[in-house]
């Protein structure tokens, strides 16, 4: 299967969603009838019905990470990528609905993205760092500050104390937050418009082409890093270190069919095969 498969978001998510919403859903004898036409006989008019079927399901999952400051057309083209993975994979005979077996799959895409974009959360950062890149926005919530409100010292360092990790670590993500989500902020409830679609750009354009270039070399290198992997280890590696809600090992191996123990040796070898690929394409020392 190829992306040609999947809706163009283009003109608009109120028409995607308004189009997507007239798509029937499929009933269970209806799922099954077509997975197992396009596991055993390779049709693909019957993979892009099963994937038609659940786009509402990936643009509802994309939708919950709308305030993590990239544009929904974005978020919801990853979903629907993550939904092809899963229909390509899915085992009808298991007794699971796809909807069940593909959510996984699209929150697994959309945080991968998520990372790819924002390249805030380095390979091999402890737990309680991915937890500080997902929850601030969170806390901050909770404790009254919105949009792009800095947070004071005394909240700093609650933080901190809360998420066990240093104070400087919680100012500067703080920073980049505010930076990044600010001009991303839905201006509708519905998150259909955003702020920025109503200022004009008065930055400078050589700045802004030398930052994205220096992004865009920093999103390839990832990508490259992960496409070094084999299909088990990117799959370790987004349940365990891509996830909003990481696998345990238990939980994942279980779900693999392999030891807890398993699944941490695949966790350390795919987390040292990134690490040497990017070391090598940054030209640092082994």
């Amino acid at each position: 299967m190829t992306t040609a498969f999947l809706p163009v978001v283009q003109n608009g998510i109120q028409s995607y969603l308004a189009s997507i919403r007239r798509i029937p859903v499929l009933s269970a004898e209806e799922e099954y009838m077509l997975a197992n036409r396009f596991r055993n006989h390779g049709d693909l008019s019957a993979a892009k019905k099963l994937i038609s079927a659940h786009l509402r399901l990936a643009a509802k999952v994309a939708f919950s990470y709308r305030f993590y400051g990239l544009p929904m057309e974005d978020l919801i083209s990853e979903a629907n990528i993550g939904l092809m993975q899963a229909v390509k994979r899915f085992e009808p005979d298991k007794g699971n609905r796809l909807s069940t077996y593909a959510v996984w799959w699209i929150k697994a895409a959309v945080n991968e993205f998520i990372l790819k974009s924002w390249s805030l959360v380095r390979i091999g950062t402890i737990a309680a760092q991915k937890r500080l890149f997902y929850n601030l926005r969170k806390i901050k919530a909770k404790l009254g500050l919105y949009d792009n409100t800095s947070l004071d010292q005394e909240s700093i360092k609650e933080i901190s104390q809360n998420l066990n990790v240093p104070e400087e670590d919680v100012a500067e993500m703080d920073v980049r937050l505010n930076g990044d989500v600010s001009l991303n902020t839905p201006v509708y409830d519905d998150g259909y418009a955003e702020k920025q679609d109503f200022l004009s750009d008065d930055h400078n354009i050589e700045d802004s082409l030398a930052e994205h270039q220096e992004s865009a070399m920093r999103l390839q290198l990832l990508a490259q890093a992960m496409g070094k992997l084999n299909d088990r280890e990117r799959a370790v590696i987004q349940a365990r270190r891509l996830s909003e809600a990481p696998d345990t090992l238990d939980s994942l191996g279980e779900r693999l069919g392999i030891s807890r123990e398993r699944v941490r040796q695949i966790e350390n070898r795919a987390i040292e095969k990134m690490t040497q690929f990017i070391h090598a394409r940054a030209g640092v020392p082994a």
